[in-house]
């Protein structure tokens, strides 16, 4: 008898698509069945990703997403791109949402503010996600899980990271202490000590984001296989000043976004020209992961680092990082893992407990006075589950 089905979607900071991770929980309850959850201190059942697919966004969906994100899309059009989203991600789902008992949508981000910044015209915290569940339930007939991370910032959280909830179901191993690290737009970890033990998670600062944007230089979406940063030089002295700003020396919990990571905000960058640009930008966001590590994770002790999105791909990135770090460092893959599944996974995870009404977030990663019960469902017509 098969387990549980939850389908994931997750569009992240690089904005370049949306993933659809299908996954199963042999020997978790049954969706909607009333009951504990599976306990956390001891072995947890397997996880089970059965399938992956990835859509890309069009080129104007994307620019519109990335305008949504530069605050210059008025109300009008962003409304619009919230129900344009929500038919996007219905359609990534649509080829694996026949086996699913579930689907949970992290959504877009287009807005992030975990913090009061007034400089910054932030005057209230808050965070925004676009793609509307509703249209994900009319056009899959399924139920819906949606909008995680407000929960979370209502109760004082800084609504990020929440996939570390799901990395220490799927990844602590006991004896191992382990960092699981992502570098999508933003570069984020979640250090797992081992089976029982507290969890430490935060957004280190960039990943690749300023990549994205340098690439965008030369007309790409990317830095593919980081050969624009292989032909530019490093500005050193760029980098040590970067280095200093005040987010990457804060301690956690923290989270950040491309609201604060952009090359608008990098003073100097523009003095370079445009593979220089790559690659100093390559060697920062490189950097200020080695410094978050070398600050709040190596004095607890590491053995390991698994690198996971987009950056993990990167070259250039990866032996930079490699180097910087004295400790291996792995790639998913390495472990028989699916790295461009791992955080649709993890939000099918989330969503899952979600809907069973449990807490699916981590105060201590969050900084939230408590978990909470984060998303929101929504049931399409005539279910009655």
């Amino acid at each position: 008898m098969r387990g549980p089905r939850i389908l994931g979607l997750m569009s992240g900071t690089s904005v370049d698509g949306i993933d659809a991770a299908l996954i199963e929980l042999p020997g978790w309850p049954a969706l909607g069945s009333i009951g504990r959850p599976p306990p956390i201190a001891g072995p947890p059942p397997r996880v089970q990703v059965l399938e992956h697919r990835f859509t890309p966004f069009s080129d104007d969906l994307r620019a519109e997403v990335l305008a949504a994100g530069r605050g210059s899309l008025n109300t009008y059009s962003l409304a619009q791109l919230h129900f344009a989203l929500g038919e996007a991600l219905a359609d990534a789902a649509r080829e694996l949402s026949a086996d699913a008992d579930l689907i949970s949508s992290h959504g877009q981000t287009v807005a992030h503010f975990p913090e009061v910044d007034p400089a910054r015209g932030w005057h209230t915290r808050a965070t925004l996600q676009l793609g509307e569940a509703a249209v994900i339930a009319e056009l899959t007939d399924r139920p819906v899980m949606a909008d995680f991370r407000p929960a979370d910032l209502a109760a004082g959280g800084q609504a990020a990271p929440l996939v570390p909830f799901a990395d220490r179901i799927m990844y602590a191993e006991d004896g191992v202490r382990r960092s699981v690290h992502n570098l999508g737009g933003i570069s984020n970890l979640t250090y797992l000590p081992g089976l029982g033990e507290a969890v430490l998670a935060f957004d280190t600062g960039p990943a690749n984001a300023l990549i994205d944007e340098a690439a965008a230089l030369f007309g790409e979406r990317q830095d593919e296989g980081g050969r624009r940063a292989a032909a530019g030089q490093v500005a050193h002295t760029l980098v040590d000043h970067w280095l200093q700003d005040p987010y990457l020396h804060r301690p956690p919990p923290k989270s950040t976004g491309r609201e604060y990571w952009n090359l608008q905000q990098l003073p100097g960058v523009f003095e370079l020209d445009a593979h220089d640009i790559a690659a100093t930008v390559t060697a920062f966001s490189v950097r200020s992961v080695a410094q978050s590590y070398e600050r709040f994770v190596l004095p607890l002790g590491l053995d390991e680092v698994v690198v996971a999105g987009g950056g993990a791909y990167n070259p250039v990135f990866m032996a930079q990082l490699r180097s910087a770090l004295p400790v291996p460092v792995s790639t998913f893959e390495d472990h028989g893992w699916n790295s461009a599944a791992r955080e649709a996974a993890a939000f099918a995870v989330l969503g899952y407990y979600g809907f069973q009404g449990w807490p699916n977030t981590l105060p201590a990663t969050t900084g939230a006075r408590r978990a909470v019960i984060a998303g929101k469902r929504t049931l399409p017509p005539g279910w009655g589950g």
